[in-house]
């Protein structure tokens, strides 16, 4: 790579009221090193040396919405309760004294189970259906009452995280949670107005809490969806099979105030329907951006040799070529891209890959996806792709 090559990253980006230096996001990611819910001194550090990094976009990792059972663990970071809110404070303040800009990311589990043993057992558990995954019955089936104020909600946390000055927000609608739950058709089998036959039906619950969340923050304000084919549950599942189908699901989100398709998948370079334009063709971001006209950020793998799947497995992920990465970004198939691991195992990556030092780029070890209280290194522990 050469510094010209590198120059499509390094563009940069407006957005509503947001400018962004460069293309290059942290992706989220979960690190559950926040007692009682209440950010820390150490979670800012964490944010801020990505930012003196230069990355130009920072999504939080995953913080729960004001609902009893949104959260999964009693040390992920809350988005609700004066406590919380105010340690997020010194979070976006660090972020921009370093001259990023930052997301939160904010989240309801719906019927996944919790990594918690023994936590907060006294909540039950909601979902649209009552299921964690079809055939897995867990928890309450939500009424109507429940998904409004779930609704209500994520609109509260928008509007905090614009009063509390952070630069857009992030809602988690993919990797099988709670919003993704009622896309699913395996986990939506409601038989009202939230459900449906169809992925355009079942995105209702989706569309109108975007349009709260709108409504909450004005026109200017951008929010980003994440989106998963995948689901955490099953990696095979697809939402949608076809463009169309696509269309169909995206569609109504980008209408309904969505600026920008956060599109995970596990590895970027994928295609998504290669039976239409073959194997280097679009992929997920790329036809969300071209189905839509919204905004799109790619992710999966950036920068490593192996994906999420291996590093759970304990493999180690090797630095790998950013040549593809550079290709489909410079033919514009999407926007940003975002960069989990490869950032959380180095704080100093995107120096070494603007400044050609490649050759100090570091391996991700599987061992930094722990509690990363129990690490020497503290810096780097983390679960990707939440």
């Amino acid at each position: 790579m050469t510094s010209e090559s590198l120059e499509v990253l390094f563009r940069p980006l407006k957005v509503g009221s947001m400018t962004l230096a460069n293309r290059i996001v942290m992706a989220p990611m979960t690190r559950m090193g926040s007692p009682g819910g209440i950010p820390t001194a150490d979670d800012a550090r964490y944010y801020q040396l990505r930012a003196e990094d230069g990355v130009g976009l920072l999504i939080s990792e995953a913080t729960p919405i004001d609902r009893p059972a949104s959260v999964y663990h009693p040390d992920v970071p809350l988005f609700y309760g004066e406590a919380p809110l105010s340690g997020w404070l010194d979070i976006i303040d660090g972020v921009h004294a370093a001259g990023s800009r930052m997301a939160p990311q904010i989240w309801h589990i719906g019927a996944v189970a919790s990594p918690a043993d023994g936590w907060n057992e006294s909540v039950l558990v909601e979902s649209p259906s009552g299921l964690m995954a079809p055939g897995h019955p867990v928890g309450m089936i939500m009424d109507e009452e429940a998904i409004a104020d779930s609704i209500a909600s994520f609109a509260r946390a928008a509007a905090d995280a614009k009063r509390l000055g952070f630069d857009c927000v992030e809602m988690h609608g993919g990797h099988g949670y709670l919003i993704d739950q009622f896309f699913w058709a395996g986990t939506n089998h409601r038989s009202d107005r939230y459900g449906g036959a169809t992925i355009a039906e079942r995105s209702r619950f989706a569309v109108e809490m975007i349009r709260a969340v709108r409504a909450a923050v004005g026109p200017d304000f951008p929010l980003i969806l994440r989106v998963s084919q995948w689901k955490q549950q099953d990696f095979t599942v697809r939402l949608a099979e076809t463009p169309e189908a696509m269309a169909e699901w995206l569609g109504p989100l980008a209408d309904a105030g969505v600026d920008i398709f956060d599109c995970s998948q596990r590895r970027y370079w994928v295609p998504e329907f290669p039976e239409i334009d073959g194997q280097d063709g679009l992929n997920f971001a790329g036809w969300a951006k071209k189905l839509t006209g919204a905004l799109s950020m790619s992710v999966g793998s950036v920068g490593l040799s192996r994906d999420i799947v291996d590093a759970f497995a304990g493999q180690t992920a090797h630095p790998a070529s950013l040549d593809g990465l550079i290709r489909r970004m410079e033919r514009e198939e999407f926007d940003l891209i975002g960069v989990g691991r490869a950032i959380l195992g180095d704080p100093r990556w995107l120096t070494k890959i603007r400044s050609g030092r490649s050759d100090e780029l570091r391996d991700f070890e599987a061992a930094a996806m722990g509690d990363w209280r129990n690490s020497v290194d503290p810096e780097v522990r983390a679960i990707p792709g939440r």
